[in-house]
């Protein structure tokens, strides 16, 4: 029987690190825990740090030569469509500007819509509880008037409900903001959430240190193993 498996082509990581199979099994070797103590086992390591390396750049350019035509393939599409959809979002947001004006008058009249309904349904709720306290069951004109004024409660909490529901569409409530005082601003951050104080510290420190003498940080030179 033919073996199918062999009808598979050779992974280029597998081609990649194949002459570094032998290097890299003896740099695992030395990843025991035990640091180097002479020059011979120096010289030894080194020799492997540059076969690592080496390893390395070969499995990055494997992966350049598999990725490329894949990441440009990518880019291209990305490139043909770019234009229709900026073009569509560039009219979606002049079709949310002209109407944008109106929207948000007409979201204030049926805020105000919701209040007075509001208020008309808690009157008539009111009303029709007070005139079902003083209706005599004897009364039939009083009961008469009750049952009105309940109706009368009933349509207006539909009215309320209907007004509730009746809202603006493609309208929603953004929060704006605008500094006045960067230091009264930086004051609260160090106060309210120093945290975040300290990671731009870090991070600034980490960018800078090299060519500021950036007050209440040290800076040295040491050397590394690379």
């Amino acid at each position: 029987m033919k073996d199918i498996g062999h009808n598979n082509p050779p992974d280029p990581i597998d081609e990649a690190t194949a002459p570094f199979s032998d290097a890299i099994a003896e740099a695992e070797n030395w990843l025991d825990g035990s640091p180097v103590e002479t020059e011979d086992q120096m010289k030894a390591v080194d020799a492997l740090i540059r076969d690592v390396k080496a390893a390395k750049k070969a499995v990055s350019m494997a992966e350049e030569s598999e990725a490329k035509p894949i990441y440009d393939a990518w880019k291209e599409a990305k490139a043909r469509y770019k234009p229709t959809l900026d073009d569509l979002d560039r009219i979606a947001k002049g079709l949310a500007s002209i109407v944008g004006d109106f929207k948000k008058r007409l979201a204030a009249e049926k805020e105000e819509a919701r209040r007075q309904a509001a208020i008309a349904a808690a009157k008539a709720r009111q009303e029709a509880e007070d005139a079902a306290r003083a209706a005599d069951a004897g009364d039939i004109e009083a009961q008469r008037e009750a049952a009105d004024k309940l109706a009368q409660a009933k349509q207006a909490e539909a009215d309320r409900i209907a007004a509730r529901n009746d809202r603006v569409t493609g309208l929603r409530t953004v929060t704006r903001y605008d500094i006045d005082d960067h230091r009264a601003a930086l004051h609260w951050i160090a106060q309210n959430d120093r945290e975040a104080i300290t990671a731009f510290i870090e991070e600034y420190v980490r960018r800078h240190h090299k060519s500021a003498n950036i007050a209440g940080v040290k800076a040295w030179q040491d050397k590394e193993a690379f």
